[in-house]
């Protein structure tokens, strides 16, 4: 008797289905998912301007600077635990997470203490953007059809901020040079148009084309 193993990709949940291949697969980068998604320069500023009220304080009082000087110490620790801990977060959540992107949908898998995969057919999907970070990364989050939600606390971070009536998941952190953008746009175009149209074509070709479809991928805002 003889048994056959089943091939699970990496990232996946179980086997592919007939007719389903993985156009990309990547994780968040590091450092830009701590700054943007855990806001770690945004905590680290708070305490900061925290811990130099009271010196200002002092000084425009005239009074001893000694106990100024305590309390700032002290909140500049708290600050600095705070940054620390949030960097730690973001760090290991970068490198737990993995993004897929199949020729029919999106794959998110991420989950420090328990792992977990969310599936998001192209089906569902209404629109995807995209924005073009500075430091060389990329976020798409994607809209949802209406009826379609997506859990706040078992996604975080990987949603577009302040969607919280409608929440969007979003891949965050993307290389831009991996063009990520490109390979969803065409393969979005691919699922919704007809086999015999020249978006299909540039899925092939994995090329960012202009897509007149119900889902398109525009600029996302601000």
């Amino acid at each position: 008797m003889t048994s056959e193993t089943t091939f699970v990709p990496h990232g996946l949940p179980a086997p592919l289905p007939a007719g389903e291949r993985i156009l990309w697969q990547g994780a968040p980068r590091p450092w830009p998912l701590m700054r943007h998604a855990c806001h770690v320069i945004k905590i680290a500023g708070y305490f900061a301007v925290l811990a130099a009220w009271p010196l200002v304080s002092a000084v425009i009082a005239g009074s001893a600077l000694t106990d100024a000087l305590g309390t700032a110490a002290w909140l500049v620790a708290m600050g600095l635990v705070a940054a620390m801990l949030l960097g730690i977060y973001g760090l290991l959540v970068s490198r737990v997470t993995l993004y897929t992107v199949t020729n029919r949908r999106v794959v998110i898998r991420s989950g420090i203490a328990v792992p977990m995969t969310v599936n998001i057919p192209f089906t569902i999907i209404l629109r995807a953007a995209v924005r073009q970070r500075g430091d060389a990364t990329t976020d798409i989050p994607l809209l949802l059809a209406p009826g379609q939600r997506v859990s706040l606390l078992l996604l975080w971070p990987h949603l577009r901020p302040w969607r919280l009536s409608r929440p969007e998941p979003m891949l965050r952190a993307i290389p831009q040079d991996e063009d990520v953008a490109g390979i969803l746009a065409a393969a979005l175009a691919a699922a919704t148009l007809p086999p015999d149209s020249a978006a299909v074509t540039a899925a092939a070709d994995r090329r960012l084309t202009p897509m007149p479809t119900p889902a398109p991928l525009t600029a996302a805002a601000a």
